[in-house]
This record gives structure tokens, sequence and C-alpha cells, in this order.
């Protein structure tokens, strides 16, 4: 892999959740070679508190975190990215904006931790389910030997890892 910074955007409905905690999470295990970012299709307009828990819990800095709107990243003056993660199911199913560069996509679904009902600790361990896939998913792609693998081949590879 070239010393560029590959941007990632991770994609939601509400974003105020799974794709924060997994922007949050790129940023962090990246090791500066990737810079993630989050939006969703109906942004909640805040993030979670227990997504904003959980990532504080795993010492992660939360400033600057905000449920925001993938149109935000379709326009000619945002990032270009170089992948485009969906990481629920309602996402992955709606008519997306043409992302410029024409970035390799993926769908990483996962159940909304948000949806969960139940006592505070049930909540709180959804959250941190959440939290553990993501990890696990993102460490295994920031891992990739981007350098050896062509267009085709890490497609197949970001795809493998939503299956996982």
């Amino acid at each position: 892999m070239s010393d560029k910074v590959m941007n990632v955007l991770f994609l939601c409905t509400g974003n105020s959740a799974r794709s924060i905690i997994a922007e949050s999470l790129v940023n962090k295990l990246g090791g500066g070679r990737f810079r993630g970012f989050s939006a969703g299709s109906h942004p909640k307009g805040a993030v979670h508190p227990l997504a904003l828990y959980e990532l504080e819990h795993n010492r992660h800095p939360v400033d600057g975190l905000r449920s925001k709107d993938w149109a935000e990243f379709a326009e000619p003056d945002a990032p270009r990215m170089d992948f485009v993660f969906t990481v629920c199911d309602n996402a992955a199913g709606e008519v997306c904006p043409v992302w410029p560069g024409q970035p390799m996509t993926a769908h990483w679904g996962m159940p909304d931790p948000a949806a969960v009902e139940g006592t505070e600790i049930e909540r709180k361990a959804a959250f941190a389910r959440t939290y553990r896939e993501l990890r696990n998913r993102i460490s295994i792609f920031v891992n990739l030997p981007f350098a050896t693998l062509d267009r085709l081949r890490l497609q197949e590879k970001v795809d493998e890892i939503g299956r996982s």
C-alpha cells in the first residue's frame, strides 16, 4: 500500500450507533493509514449515548463525532472515498448517492444495538457486542495486504469480511 491515507465511509440509516462506532474504530485501528467517516440516509441528529459510552469505555476520543446525512459526502468538495461500507440492512437496500471516484463498496450488515430493549445492562451488552464485531471486522480490513491485492481480489476480501 502506498503512503496515501485511505478514506472509509460507513453508512447506516440513523448514523447514531453502528456507523459511528465503525468510524471511530477505523481511525484508531488504522494507524494513520485510514481516515474514517460515517453518515446516514436519515440521520438521527445525535449520537446514541450508549455508543458514546462504549467508545469512551474503550478509550476512543468522542469529540467531533456527530450524526450526519450521507449527502455531505456526495458533494463536489467532500473527501473522496476509497471504500464505502453499509453496516445496516436498511441502508444497503436504499438508493445511495453516487460517490465520486468509484470507491469500493461492501455490505457489512449487523443488528442495531439501539433497537435492543431491556435493562440498561442488556442494552449496554448489545453495544459492547456491536463494538467487538466491528472491531474484529475492521482489524481484518486494516491488516489486508493492500499492496499485493488487485481490485478484484480486494473486493472479494472486503465482501468476505462482511460475511464473517
